[in-house]
């Protein structure tokens, strides 16, 4: 009930509680001004007829002075309707004029309190403007030297601590990940050098070796993984050129013809109208579109089927591809973009990959200003989506391809 009730009501921001602590702290100070006028009025008009009643008192105990007496307590009782319609009138316009103050209070406190926290609002905006892949952007809000201005510097501060870290991270592991390459390449050297001898060699020498080989090549396509989702993720992207999404997919499905065929599996591939333009980095793109691919062949079951559907509207350029199976977990679905998160044993096939696919395609589609989506179908199975920026028709001109 009370989630109920606190979605039908309206968010408590800081604006509303300021105006409505503008409205109230006028209105209490409006009542208390009017009943100390009203008190004063009561008084002076008791005070008056006091007066009155002590002189009819004092005059002389005569028969003509009792008509004079009566005839001021006629006078003293209409001064006192009259004293008290004034003051019930006055009661009533200032109740109805302070009726109409407190409305002016709100809505000038409404007023202010928006000009109060625009500075805040600003930053709110700027702040959630900023991500991972833009912590270069800083607030760097100007005016005065208050506490907003102390706050905004400080935000500004920790966005340079992280953008430092961040780069660092980045840098290591690019560093790391080109360092690790001459000792597996010597590592490989030697296992070929061991298996090439030309005495016999032991029969489990040669299935050491190839097993050697095998672990070598993941090692070597996990620390490429990792050069890609460092260069992604930095923004570096070589080679910038307008692009063909629909292009490229048919291209990386013709590439993957005898896997596909290896697993039996059926491949619905559906284009929409012409025009999936894109401006990228070919390298990039290619290797998002694979490992896209690779992750819904990979991970499908024998006789299995994918659908790939590449389409297009006024903004965006997307590539959905979904494949069949067991109904998965939304959760986990969610956290597959993460560097090494898998599903379940029975989603996992013979070839577990490096984990860093579906990171790889997240960090590729940001740097290109698009987005990836994750979602487990209702009945069954995986959909990927990715949506990248349509190129611009300047662009396409300049290209020399057709809009």
């Amino acid at each position: 009930m009370r989630m109920l009730l606190a979605g039908l009501l309206p968010r408590r921001t800081v604006r509303m509680r300021l105006t409505a602590l503008y409205g109230a702290l006028f209105l209490v100070s409006g009542a208390v001004l009017l009943a100390i006028a009203s008190g004063v009025a009561v008084s002076s008009s008791r005070m008056s007829v006091t007066a009155a009643n002590q002189q009819a008192v004092a005059s002389p105990l005569a028969r003509d002075q009792i008509r004079i007496q009566q005839l001021q307590n006629e006078l003293a009782s209409a001064e006192r309707q009259i004293h008290s319609g004034v003051s019930h009138g006055l009661l009533v316009g200032s109740a109805i004029a302070l009726g109409v103050m407190t409305v002016i209070s709100v809505v000038l406190g409404w007023i202010v309190a928006g000009r109060v926290l625009r500075p805040l609002r600003q930053m709110t905006a700027a702040t959630q403007r900023i991500s991972a892949d833009r912590l270069h952007e800083r607030l760097a809000m100007a005016g005065p030297g208050d506490e907003l201005k102390d706050l905004a510097d400080t935000i500004d501060g920790l966005l340079e601590r992280l953008e430092d870290a961040f780069a660092a991270q980045r840098r290591f592991v690019a560093n790391a990940s080109h360092e690790l390459r001459t000792p597996l390449a010597t590592m490989r050297a030697s296992v070929d050098v061991a298996v090439a001898k030309p005495e016999p060699v032991p029969a489990q020498t040669i299935a050491l070796a190839d097993r050697l080989r095998g672990e070598l090549d993941r090692v070597d396509g996990l620390l490429d993984g990792f050069l890609v989702l460092a260069r992604a993720q930095h923004g570096d992207l070589p080679g910038q050129a307008t692009l063909s999404l629909e292009y490229i997919t048919a291209a990386a499905l013709a590439v993957r013809a005898g896997p596909i065929a290896a697993k039996r599996l059926t491949v619905h591939h559906v284009t929409g109208r012409e025009g999936t333009w894109v401006i990228g980095s070919q390298a990039l793109l290619c290797r998002m579109v694979d490992n896209v691919l690779d992750n819904a062949i990979g991970h499908n079951r024998d006789g299995g089927w994918i659908s790939v559907t590449t389409g297009a509207d006024e903004q965006l350029v997307r590539l959905v591809v979904e494949t069949g199976g067991d109904v998965l977990d939304a959760g986990q679905v969610s956290q597959l973009a993460q560097p090494f998160r898998r599903l379940g044993a029975d989603r996992i096939g013979s070839d577990r990959g490096s984990g860093l696919g579906l990171s790889i395609v997240e960090a590729i589609a940001t740097a290109h200003g698009g987005s990836l989506e994750l979602s487990a179908r209702p009945e069954g199975g995986l959909r990927v989506t990715i949506a990248l920026p349509l190129a611009p028709a300047d662009r396409l001109a300049g290209a020399g391809v057709p809009g």
